[in-house]
């Protein structure tokens, strides 16, 4: 893999994708190019995206086409749910 890695963001989920992924936590490696769908596909969790998945980045709600810089939180918010 000749990609460069240009240091890492940190993923907070909630939810259920808390149990789904096994924390809510993550600190995933950042490459060239990598956009916020991409570190959901990383994390294994682009399910959700169908779902209706919001996503904010530093604290900001954004599409998934946004491209983070070393060190920026994510929040990947799943769409509420009930009756």
């Amino acid at each position: 893999m000749d990609e460069q890695r240009l240091g890492s963001v940190r993923v907070v989920v909630f939810g259920p994708l808390v149990e789904s992924l096994g924390s809510r936590t993550h600190k995933v490696p950042l490459m060239e190019n990598m956009s916020i769908e991409d570190i959901i596909e990383y994390l294994g969790a682009s399910d959700w995206i169908a779902k209706g998945l919001t996503v904010a980045l530093n604290n900001e709600v954004c599409p998934l086409d946004v491209h983070p810089t070393n060190g920026d939180e994510i929040a990947l918010l799943p769409p509420v749910s009930g009756g």
